[in-house]
């Protein structure tokens, strides 16, 4: 009976032994943002104010495209704007938020991206407990930086705002997109 007990126990261990290290094995879940996102544009005074403008709402379409390691290229097109440019994308959870990068990131945080960090790759020293975007924020942003929008996953959707002028008067036209 004694052998029995422990032939048991040394089954349960190397069970869980072996479930312990399968999921060390397993990788984490591709991020799914590339895609075609249809939505509408909107404005707004602020880049954080809820209050929008309904009577300039208009069709709009986003085409996200993966362009390397975290870092996406987004065509963004309705009857007031057309452009395309680059954004790195970090994981937060149920979402991906995303940054300026190159000269853009430079023009608007005052410094080159990266110089947060000092040694080794930009996410090789990501704290335990730490995203991605955490992370993100802490290595090169300063309290107050502006962040102009992310996907949330969960309901497969892309926000963006972009700074605007207006005679004389900023405004943010921001855009609000479901993948298709």
């Amino acid at each position: 009976m004694r052998k029995n007990k422990l032939l048991i126990g040394m089954m349960l261990l190397t069970a869980m032994v072996a479930g312990t290290s399968c999921e060390n094995t397993i990788e984490k879940e591709a991020v799914n943002i590339e895609g075609i996102y249809s939505g509408s544009f909107s404005t707004s005074p602020s880049l954080m104010s809820l209050n929008t403008n309904p009577g300039e709402k208009e069709d709009g379409m986003a085409e996200v495209t993966m362009n390397g390691d975290n870092q996406i290229q987004v065509h963004c097109y309705g009857d007031d704007i057309d452009t395309t440019f680059m954004l790195n994308y970090f994981e937060q959870n149920d979402s991906v938020m995303v940054c300026l990068t190159g000269l853009e990131f430079e023009n608007a945080y005052g410094h080159m991206y990266g110089a947060g960090h000092m040694h080794g790759s930009m996410m090789g020293d990501i704290s335990s407990g730490e995203t991605e975007w955490m992370h993100h924020l802490n290595d090169e942003h300063q309290e107050g930086d502006e962040h102009f929008g992310g996907f949330n996953m969960h309901d497969n959707t892309f926000t963006y705002s972009f700074r605007m002028m207006g005679s004389a008067t900023p405004y943010y036209l921001k855009f609000h997109g479901t993948k298709d």
